[in-house]
């Protein structure tokens, strides 16, 4: 279905609905809005850090630990 008619039909629904139920469907929809804002907010922080020159200076440093120093390996 396209976004138009989806919002009409759950618009003609929602007028069916007592207020108690229209209430919890608000707050439902104010949920999915900020979880949508929230994931948007995480995927730029993590886009600043992946970008970011902060941690450069660790490429020049010598590996402290190699795979030879593991006890055991896990496959």
């Amino acid at each position: 279905m396209l976004r138009d008619t989806l919002i009409k039909n759950t618009i003609n629904n929602l007028e069916k609905l007592p207020d108690q139920k229209i209430k919890e469907v608000s707050d439902f929809a104010e949920f999915l809005l900020s979880k949508s804002d929230d994931m948007v907010l995480t995927e730029g922080i993590q886009k600043l850090a992946a970008e970011s020159k902060s941690f450069e200076f660790l490429k020049d440093e010598e590996d402290i630990y190699t795979s030879d120093d593991l006890k055991e390996i896990y496959k």
